[in-house]
């Protein structure tokens, strides 16, 4: 008798769409609360934006020692760096989502909810917010749950030909919606807020007092040194925005209040009948390091302050005036520093033209001999008097020192770092500042050697950088070069290493360098 056999059924695909599927449906659906909440946002408020809100809730609670790490390493790119962090972090959230859903109905979906639900209340928390902030995140949320949904049910059909071409043209309809309304969305902000073509007939007005232009003097007669104006799309950019405000200058608004006389608005039509001048000033972001390159040097056209303040009639007691930009940062400055006779200005230009959207379009403070972080709030719409006792600023609520005058500093610009030269005469030169004291010598050192006196440039104020050079007989072998500068005090350049953390780094910069 033969043995009864019985065969295995075929195998068959398990039901369902496959996992990879299920991590496109989650990424689509991801994408698609981005887009459609793009488009909300654009006609709410651009800062509304939940790839935005995510993006400025991270800069907020990124650990300061990972900021600085931040700016060292990417500069102006740190911001680019976030974006795509950010987006890494999401495609793989949303693939988690798909895969949820793949594995147990509505799993994905509310793990779309939750995250949806926490870009809301952190919209909710942005500084410039309203109610109406919560709809991008709404809508979105809705509309990349509805998505995920459409995508799992297209591919929960047999694993046939039909059924992936089902899938497939379910997938490409929900990419052309986020795709669509994200770019909808961006075309939409641009139309509503055109700070660019509004900057492009934007004109600066005529001055009392012009900037007289750097003697030739003023620049060091060597090649590769820093230049002595700093042009516009060099000048360095540190700021907390991840979207350049769009505020055209017709819809620009000054207010001044708080401990006043009396509360004055300015709009640029007020503006235009004041008194404009030019003023030649160096900025320097308090992140800079030793050596670093997070300091320029522009010719700024605006508005005295002190002028803008007094209209109000500032009350004895105010000690702070807390500067706010459009975008909600704030940043704390003495109202001494502003009323001492500086050239403290609400500035509208930079090296002759409308101020660079990037840098502030269309207002911003510039006051000297203070990190920026306290005295140069870009895109600047209102000014309270008050007091350091009553109100804290962004940076100071996180650590960061309220009155930030700005240290003495030097740099070797060339030769390079770890460059080679040949033997015989070597040019050493850079820059150095110390913006309201001016720099009355720079002293260059090899090795452990006696330090020797450096030729200055001619000085132009002492609220600008100024150039030096020293003319070194280089003999053969590895060599290490300090520099640092006295500043018109008389104070010499500490050589205590200190990072910029709270108030400015301090010591002296130095450059290894090969001589054959």
């Amino acid at each position: 008798m033969k043995a009864l056999v019985h065969d295995e059924p075929p195998a068959t695909e398990e039901p369902g769409p496959g996992r990879f599927a299920a991590a496109g449906a989650g990424v689509l659906g991801a994408a698609t609360v981005l887009g459609v909440g793009h488009l909300v946002a654009a006609m709410v408020d651009p800062d509304a934006s939940p790839f935005l809100v995510l993006g400025s809730t991270m800069v907020d609670l990124t650990p300061r020692p990972l900021k600085d790490f931040a700016i060292r390493q990417f500069g102006a790119n740190d911001k680019a760096v976030l974006f795509l962090a950010m987006a890494v972090v999401m495609v793989v959230g949303a693939a988690v989502a798909g895969l949820l859903e793949r594995r147990r109905r509505f799993a994905g979906v509310a793990l779309l909810a939750a995250l949806g639900a926490v870009t809301l209340v952190a919209a909710l928390q942005r500084p410039t917010a309203t109610p109406s902030f919560a709809l991008p995140a709404l809508v979105g949320t809705v509309a990349g749950a509805l998505a995920l949904r459409a995508l799992m049910d297209a591919a929960e059909t047999d694993p046939t030909a039909p059924g992936r071409r089902k899938f497939l043209g379910v997938a490409a309809g929900v990419g052309v919606l986020a795709l669509g309304a994200a770019a909808g969305g961006r075309w939409l902000t641009e139309r509503l807020r055109d700070a660019v073509g509004d900057r492009e007939v934007f004109a600066l007005p005529a001055v009392d007092a012009p900037a007289p232009p750097p003697p030739v003097e003023a620049t060091a007669p060597v090649g590769g040194v820093t230049r002595f104006v700093t042009p516009n799309n060099q000048f360095y950019r540190v700021d907390t925005a991840l979207r350049l405000p769009a505020l055209p200058s017709g819809e620009w608004r000054l207010r001044v209040h708080g401990m006043v006389e009396r509360e004055v608005v300015y709009d640029f039509e007020a503006l235009r009948g004041r008194r404009a001048v030019e003023r030649m000033v160096t900025l320097t972001c308090v992140s800079n390091e030793v050596g670093g390159d997070l300091a320029g040097n522009a010719v700024w056209t605006g508005y005295p302050l002190a002028d803008l303040l007094a209209e109000a009639g500032v009350r004895p007691d105010a000690d702070m005036l807390l500067s706010r930009s459009i975008d909600g940062f704030t940043a704390s400055t003495p109202v001494s520093a502003i009323l001492d006779g500086r050239d403290a200005l609400l500035a509208i230009g930079m090296n002759g033209e409308p101020l660079p959207i990037q840098h502030g379009y269309p207002a911003r403070l510039v006051i000297p001999g203070l990190y920026g972080y306290v005295s140069a709030t870009k895109w600047v719409v209102d000014l309270e008097l008050t007091r350091f006792d009553r109100a804290t600023a962004y940076w100071t609520d996180r650590g960061w020192a309220d009155r930030a005058p700005i240290e003495t500093a030097s740099r070797i610009d060339v030769p390079g770092s770890f460059g080679k030269v040949p033997a015989g005469e070597v040019v050493v030169a850079g820059v150095a500042w110390a913006q309201r004291r001016g720099i009355t010598a720079v002293e260059v050192q090899v090795d452990d050697r006696p330090w020797q006196p450096a030729t200055l440039a001619a000085e132009y104020s002492t609220d600008t950088w100024r150039q030096w050079y020293w003319r070194w007989d280089a003999t053969p072998g590895t060599h290490t070069l300090r520099v640092r500068a006295t500043d018109g005090t008389g104070a010499v350049q500490t050589e205590e290493r200190t990072p910029p953390f709270p108030d400015g780094a301090t010591g002296w910069h130095s450059r290894v360098v090969t001589v054959q």
